[in-house]
């Protein structure tokens, strides 16, 4: 990277693991266009507490289910980045944005798969597509998968199927985007004291204690725990780095 500033774009960046991400990134020096769905006061806070880092931040309603918004979410990237910036690339995708549907596979409703579908790989794909032409040589990608794609838990075959796309897919871009020295890796949180999924991992402290007792570490992990990954695949010690998942999970059922 050259000695300008660093810009990560982040999606689903208000809360949860995508807000972790992001402030460690902040805290690190790079400069931050965040995306939210809704609670744009939380993605406004995100912005506050980056810009009181010292960082330049700015927050960008999407929906990463909404394939037909993302020419003009490519547009709004476009101006902030010469208007912020005087910049016409980024140098960081974090695709993190994501939502869960929980049933089993005898249950599971066109609906609620291709909710999943749209958000987790079709929504992923395409809107890294867009931002390819804006993304700088020599950038990162990482994509957020889960540790449901190496272990099972009961209701999340489809969520789990599509992060499995994700990480087929993230090797391919590693492949194609190669000669224009751009890497891209898949992170695969295991379970996270967030609101995902309505937030059991966190709260169910019967659930988390025999989540505890499933992980090397003898703990679920925190949303801190995984910003800090992402930011040190970002970093400039791990270019070398290029087409893994690296699982992220405290050794959960080893």
């Amino acid at each position: 990277m050259t000695a300008q500033s660093r810009i990560a774009i982040i999606t689903g960046a208000n809360r949860g693991l995508g807000r972790s991400t992001a402030l460690k990134l902040a805290q690190d020096g790079v400069d931050l266009v965040i995306t939210y769905r809704s609670h744009a006061e939380e993605a406004e806070a995100v912005v506050e507490a980056a810009v009181s880092l010292g960082r330049t931040a700015f927050a960008v309603q999407l929906d990463t289910g909404r394939v037909d918004t993302f020419d003009t979410f490519a547009d709004d990237v476009r101006r902030l980045l010469k208007d912020g910036w005087g910049r016409e690339t980024f140098d960081f995708l974090v695709n993190n944005a994501g939502g869960y549907v929980a049933a089993p596979i005898a249950e599971m409703t066109v609906e609620g798969f291709d909710e999943l579908m749209n958000v987790h790989l079709r929504g992923v794909y395409f809107l890294t597509q867009r931002l390819l032409p804006l993304l700088a040589d020599g950038g990162r990608i990482v994509n957020v998968s889960t540790g449901l794609t190496r272990f099972t838990s009961e209701g999340s075959s489809a969520y789990a199927a599509m992060k499995g796309g994700i990480e087929v897919f993230t090797r391919y871009l590693a492949k194609e985007l190669g000669p224009r020295g751009i890497t891209a890796n898949t992170i695969a949180p295991g379970p996270a004291a967030t609101d995902f999924g309505g937030g059991a991992v966190r709260d169910n402290e019967q659930f988390r204690a025999v989540l505890n007792s499933q992980t090397a570490l003898g703990r679920v992990g925190e949303p801190e725990d995984i910003g800090g990954v992402v930011s040190a695949l970002l970093s400039e010690h791990t270019g070398w780095i290029n087409a893994q998942r690296v699982e992220a999970s405290g050794g959960t059922l080893l």
